[in-house]
Protein backbone atom coordinates (compact mmCIF):
# COMPACT_ATOMS: atom_id res chain seq x y z
CA UNK A 1 0.00 0.00 0.00
CA UNK A 2 1.15 3.86 -0.71
CA UNK A 3 1.71 6.26 1.44
CA UNK A 4 -1.07 8.22 0.31
CA UNK A 5 -3.18 5.08 -0.39
CA UNK A 6 -2.17 4.42 3.75
CA UNK A 7 -3.08 8.04 4.77
CA UNK A 8 -6.88 7.49 2.69
CA UNK A 9 -7.11 4.57 4.79
CA UNK A 10 -6.25 6.19 7.85
CA UNK A 11 -8.31 9.23 7.47
CA UNK A 12 -11.74 6.74 6.28
CA UNK A 13 -11.20 4.68 9.52
CA UNK A 14 -10.89 7.86 12.35
CA UNK A 15 -14.14 9.40 10.43
CA UNK A 16 -16.12 6.42 10.79
CA UNK A 17 -14.80 5.60 14.39
CA UNK A 18 -16.02 9.34 14.92
CA UNK A 19 -19.31 9.07 12.93
CA UNK A 20 -19.52 5.62 14.78
CA UNK A 21 -19.17 7.36 18.05
CA UNK A 22 -22.07 9.92 17.35
CA UNK A 23 -24.55 8.09 16.31
CA UNK A 24 -24.13 5.30 19.68
CA UNK A 25 -24.57 8.29 21.67
CA UNK A 26 -26.95 10.92 20.10
CA UNK A 27 -29.13 8.32 17.84
CA UNK A 28 -28.85 5.11 20.90
CA UNK A 29 -27.80 2.87 18.80
CA UNK A 30 -25.66 -0.30 19.82
CA UNK A 31 -23.20 -2.11 17.48
CA UNK A 32 -24.28 -0.86 14.01
CA UNK A 33 -24.71 2.97 12.64
CA UNK A 34 -28.53 4.01 11.73
CA UNK A 35 -28.94 4.26 8.19
CA UNK A 36 -28.72 8.79 8.39
CA UNK A 37 -24.95 7.92 9.85
CA UNK A 38 -24.28 5.00 7.63
CA UNK A 39 -24.60 7.46 4.36
CA UNK A 40 -22.68 9.74 6.13
CA UNK A 41 -19.92 7.54 6.21
CA UNK A 42 -19.75 6.22 2.78
CA UNK A 43 -20.37 10.07 1.65
CA UNK A 44 -16.97 10.80 3.81
CA UNK A 45 -15.28 7.67 2.05
CA UNK A 46 -15.99 8.56 -1.57
CA UNK A 47 -14.51 11.77 -0.95
CA UNK A 48 -11.93 10.60 0.81
CA UNK A 49 -10.91 8.30 -2.33
CA UNK A 50 -11.47 11.32 -4.05
CA UNK A 51 -9.74 13.75 -3.28
CA UNK A 52 -7.02 15.18 -5.31
CA UNK A 53 -4.98 17.31 -2.33
CA UNK A 54 -4.69 13.87 -0.14
CA UNK A 55 -0.94 13.96 -0.57
CA UNK A 56 -0.85 17.78 1.08
CA UNK A 57 -3.66 18.08 3.12
CA UNK A 58 -3.23 17.26 6.97
CA UNK A 59 -7.60 17.51 7.35
CA UNK A 60 -10.45 17.91 5.07
CA UNK A 61 -11.31 21.42 7.54
CA UNK A 62 -7.46 22.61 6.82
CA UNK A 63 -8.58 22.68 2.95
CA UNK A 64 -8.72 25.40 0.61
CA UNK A 65 -11.44 23.10 -1.49
CA UNK A 66 -14.88 22.14 0.60
CA UNK A 67 -15.89 19.24 -1.62
CA UNK A 68 -18.90 18.11 0.46
CA UNK A 69 -22.46 19.04 -0.35
CA UNK A 70 -23.64 21.83 2.14
CA UNK A 71 -26.20 19.49 3.88
CA UNK A 72 -23.54 16.85 4.08
CA UNK A 73 -21.19 19.48 5.33
CA UNK A 74 -22.83 20.20 8.01
CA UNK A 75 -23.73 16.83 9.25
CA UNK A 76 -20.25 15.88 8.85
CA UNK A 77 -19.66 19.34 10.50
CA UNK A 78 -21.85 18.26 13.75
CA UNK A 79 -20.19 14.49 14.06
CA UNK A 80 -16.78 16.16 14.74
CA UNK A 81 -17.96 19.44 16.98
CA UNK A 82 -19.47 15.99 18.89
CA UNK A 83 -17.16 13.29 18.41
CA UNK A 84 -13.71 15.05 18.85
CA UNK A 85 -13.36 16.19 22.36
CA UNK A 86 -14.41 12.61 23.05
CA UNK A 87 -12.09 10.79 20.84
CA UNK A 88 -9.48 11.53 23.65
CA UNK A 89 -11.68 9.07 25.76
CA UNK A 90 -12.63 6.36 23.32
CA UNK A 91 -9.52 6.66 21.18
CA UNK A 92 -7.06 7.99 23.12
CA UNK A 93 -3.82 7.14 20.29
CA UNK A 94 -6.20 9.20 17.36
CA UNK A 95 -7.40 11.98 19.48
CA UNK A 96 -3.37 13.02 20.55
CA UNK A 97 -2.15 12.39 16.52
CA UNK A 98 -4.62 14.55 15.49
CA UNK A 99 -3.53 17.38 17.91
CA UNK A 100 -0.12 16.91 16.93
CA UNK A 101 -0.90 16.94 13.52
CA UNK A 102 -3.46 19.83 13.53
CA UNK A 103 -0.57 21.71 15.77
CA UNK A 104 2.15 20.84 12.89
CA UNK A 105 -0.21 22.18 10.01
CA UNK A 106 -0.82 25.63 11.64
CA UNK A 107 2.41 26.58 11.80
CA UNK A 108 3.16 25.56 8.43
CA UNK A 109 0.47 27.35 7.30
CA UNK A 110 1.68 30.52 8.76
CA UNK A 111 4.83 30.03 7.47
CA UNK A 112 3.65 30.14 4.28
CA UNK A 113 1.89 33.74 4.63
Amino acid sequence: MTGIQSKREREKHIVSEMIALYCHKKHGTKGKICDDCAALNAYAEMRADKCPFMETKTFCSNCKVHCYKADMREKIRQVMRFSGPRMLFHHPVMAIRHVIESKREKKRLEKEQ
